[in-house]
């Protein structure tokens, strides 16, 4: 990760150490198993392999996603209580250490139960699992803008914690499928999964909160975290840079996880190979350990507002592709991917990177709104966005016929749900894209925010 360093530093900017850098991004390495596997398996281990229909399916991920829309918000003020009380979020960060347990319990789903029965026991350890996985999330990515640094620094920052993620998510994605069988995947095989990569989640996130410890100690936190509560919800909500970005992030967050929820039906149905399931996630996912110091170069070059519009175009192109289908040819498709994931990789580093900038904007002013509260309400658009991409991509599948199954059975589907899985999987991504594109333009702050630094 040297190349991550090699960049001139402003005058007055605080420069992170690469270690305290690498320990707060190892946390990225627990997340990115909770924010991959979820999304890439449980709406088909709910339809092909516990017999629960697609509507149902897409509704028991997406039901408990409602619940986050309160609770990061609240986890954002606790957080910034916390910070004020004690100095720091410690307390959260160790609750949401618990979140492996959460993720285990979701596979294990008891082998007496199909159908409506094994969606609620999802359902309820998904919840859980979003809790804690807030109580973790949201004073992890409050860290930037509770530090004394720039907006190149900030970026820089993101950076290292977007190489690492992308590790979490590429490992998990490509262990998962493995772990459950592959193409033989049974209950036993799920429940296997779980408690094998929860074992990787604990250890790495509690690597995380030894890092962020040694971050606020080389570059000392700001001011304490001002007013919480509705007040300070408020506060960010009416924040119209805030509101732009949040909502062209929750197309975005929508789109990425459409795309992951899809992937086995793609490789199974449209591809025809199981198989291939593993090659289209690292596809996806792997360009971004490599690619990654390129956007961080292409966003000091000309502003990350404008990195991040080229990243959204460069997806919503290689879904058209991707709606083609076969007659494109393999190489075709799987180059694609490709193209899907370097514009991910954008996608994940400037957002986040920016989510700072606009809170160290809106504390220059007179009232002081704590990184916290717009990290709660970030993180709540983020996991409505992991709902509703599988939820999209479900109701795609409902209106097409597809027939549920369980693990071993092989039923025909009719032609009306094949088409639905591929422009599930191409042509309702780049739709979301462009709308995702349309709202970042509305995004005005970047300019201001650069040039300060």
């Amino acid at each position: 990760m040297t190349g991550l360093d090699r960049r001139p530093v402003a005058a007055t900017e605080a420069t992170l150490p690469r270690g305290p850098l690498a320990g707060f991004a190892a946390g990225s390495l627990g997340m990115g198993v909770w924010v991959t596997v979820p999304g890439l398996l449980l709406l088909y281990f709910l339809t092909d392999v516990l017999a629960v229909g697609p509507w149902l399916a897409g509704l028991a991920l997406l039901l408990p996603k409602v619940f986050d829309v309160l609770l990061h918000p609240w986890v954002g003020h606790r957080a910034d209580v916390e910070q004020t009380r004690r100095g720091d979020r410690r307390r959260l960060l160790l609750l949401g250490c618990a979140l492996p347990i959460a993720f285990a319990a979701i596979f294990a789903v008891p082998g007496g139960l199909t159908g409506a029965p094994a969606a609620a026991w999802v359902a309820v350890f998904f919840v859980a699992g979003n809790l804690l996985f807030a109580a973790y999330q949201v004073p992890y990515l409050a860290t930037p803008a509770d530090l004394r640094i720039g907006y190149h620094e900030r970026t820089r920052l993101m950076a290292f914690r977007m190489v690492v993620l992308t590790l979490g998510i590429l490992v998990s994605g490509l262990l998962a499928p493995l772990l459950t069988g592959g193409d033989a995947a049974t209950r036993a095989g799920y429940q296997r999964m779980g408690v094998v990569l929860a074992v990787g989640m604990l250890f790495a996130m509690l690597v995380g909160v030894t890092g962020i410890a040694r971050l606020r100690g080389s570059a000392a936190a700001t001011a304490p975290a001002g007013h919480g509560g509705w007040r300070a919800l408020r506060t960010a909500l009416r924040d119209r840079q805030f509101r732009w970005l949040v909502a062209a992030y929750l197309a975005m967050s929508t789109t990425t996880h459409l795309v992951l929820a899809g992937v086995p039906y793609y490789a199974e149905y449209e591809l025809r190979a199981t198989g291939l399931t593993t090659v289209l996630v690292a596809a996806f996912v792997a360009p971004a350990l490599l690619i990654t110091p390129a956007w961080l170069v292409v966003a000091r070059r000309v502003g990350k507002q404008r990195a991040l519009l080229g990243a959204q175009g460069a997806f919503a192109v290689g879904s058209l592709v991707l709606a083609v289908g076969r007659p494109a040819g393999l190489p075709v498709l799987i180059g694609a991917v490709v193209v899907l994931g370097v514009a991910f990789a954008g996608m994940q580093l400037l957002p986040f990177s920016m989510l700072p900038d606009v809170i160290r904007a809106a504390n220059a002013g007179a009232t002081n709104t704590g990184a916290g509260t717009y990290t709660g309400v970030w993180t709540a658009t983020e996991a409505t966005g992991a709902a509703l991409g599988p939820y999209a991509y479900a109701l795609c599948l409902a209106v097409g016929g597809f027939v549920a199954s369980t693990a071993g059975e092989s039923p025909v589907q009719p032609d009306a749900a094949l088409a639905a899985v591929r422009y599930g999987f191409g042509l309702l991504p780049a739709v979301a894209m462009l709308a995702a594109v349309l709202l970042q333009r509305r995004y005005t702050l970047d300019t201001t925010a650069r040039a300060a630094s």
